[in-house]
């Protein structure tokens, strides 16, 4: 259920960048869906954590932690074009 939980998020930020009304918020949204499911990832135990146990614990957490960081900072950090 938790595993749904995080790819609705995800959904939710990718359509809100598609649909171009914040690309900001949307990608934002999108990295606290995955940080999200890197601390699911830590907390719970291995039988409750479905399918979001793809790899051992250590490097779940390490590469999606990773990755919602980086997509934060980028979303900050990236100046906006001119139109």
């Amino acid at each position: 259920m938790l595993y749904i939980l995080v790819l609705i998020a995800m959904s939710v930020g990718i359509a809100i960048t598609w649909r171009g009304h914040d690309w900001r918020l949307g990608i934002r949204v999108v990295a606290g869906a995955l940080a999200a499911a890197a601390t699911l990832r830590l907390v719970l135990p291995q039988r409750d954590a479905g399918m979001l146990a793809v790899r051992p614990r250590l490097v779940d957490v390490l590469v999606v932690g990773s990755l919602a960081a980086a997509l934060f900072v980028l979303a900050a950090n990236i100046p906006d074009q001119p139109s």
